[in-house]
């Protein structure tokens, strides 16, 4: 969903080529170490996480680290460009990973087991972790919010905030249809697919889609159609979430469900917002994501 939405943000193609040619050489080590905090620059590197060779961005030299968490199919450079060249440097360390199976986090292919968005979470905590970090914030996109979310219930002392956008808890009929609307990435606008198609080639971005429709739709089967609404009730971090009302791949209700079961959170409806709301606003939504996690 998140990246069928990305590829038609503002942050375009030949600003995507811009900014990975600022990019330092990828660096592959064994064990994290400290990485030099730059005012501007942003490092590129891949560490060993849980047994795979996990990818990420970093900048910026503030006491406050956040990590970006993507969404379907995406990876850190592609879904959050934004982000990582205008979060103040100064306030935040920002980290953007790529997921097992995507963007430069690769081998391993991509899979969808059930319990993928738990794996992410784990992944992602420990990721930081590796990293030194002793408490980060979050901020999560579609499949990255659920990730987030779940990151917040199962690790509660290690989050300090969390934002979320074009998330949900459980899977519906109507999400059902959603996601099968999109499994044939051929019928995809050719905007929407070439940048993929240049990450992924196009046998493997058409292999994964499918998968990723087989794997979310797994959740249907459960009772509720549940990924982690059971959790919801666990998460204390300080949460913001933050709907586009004009998204077409995630209905409000979604929002609604988790203000309502998330204790003490904020709901923030952009009317004008569609799923990728922080690439279509990105001024708007990195001010709101800046004066939350502050």
């Amino acid at each position: 969903m998140a990246a069928a939405a990305a590829a038609q943000g503002l942050w375009g193609a030949r600003r995507l080529r811009l900014f990975l040619s600022t990019l330092k050489p990828g660096i592959h080590v064994p064990q994290a170490e400290p990485v030099a905090a730059f005012s501007s620059s942003v490092t590129s590197a891949k560490v060993a996480v849980n047994g795979v060779h996990l990818h990420y961005l970093r900048t910026g030299g503030g006491e406050h680290a956040v990590l970006l968490l993507p969404g379907m199919l995406g990876s850190g450079e592609t879904d959050f460009g934004p982000q990582i060249e205008n979060l103040n440097k100064k306030l935040f360390t920002v980290v953007a990973w790529d997921p097992r199976g995507y963007g430069r986090s690769r081998p391993p292919d991509r899979d969808f087991p059930v319990e993928f968005f738990e794996r992410d979470a784990k992944d992602a905590v420990d990721l930081m972790k590796m990293l030194k970090f002793k408490k980060v914030s979050l901020l999560g996109w579609s499949d990255g919010g659920i990730t987030a979310l779940i990151a917040a219930a199962r690790y509660p002392s290690y989050i300090n905030k969390m934002v979320i956008w074009g998330a949900n808890a459980y899977v519906t009929d109507q999400d059902e249809e959603i996601y099968q609307g999109i499994r044939d990435v051929s019928k995809w606008s050719e905007r929407t697919r070439k940048p993929l198609e240049a990450l992924y080639g196009f046998d493997y971005f058409a292999r994964t889609c499918e998968k990723w429709v087989d794997g979310i739709k797994q959740f249907k089967h459960l009772p509720d159609g549940n990924i982690c609404r059971h959790l919801l009730p666990l998460v204390q971090c300080p949460t913001l979430i933050v709907h586009g009302e004009k998204d077409p791949l995630v209905p409000s209700f979604h929002a609604d469900f988790i203000h309502k079961h998330v204790k003490g959170s904020r709901l923030h409806l952009m009317p004008e917002g569609k799923h990728n709301l922080h690439l279509r606003f990105a001024g708007e939504f990195s001010k709101l994501a800046e004066d939350f996690l502050q």
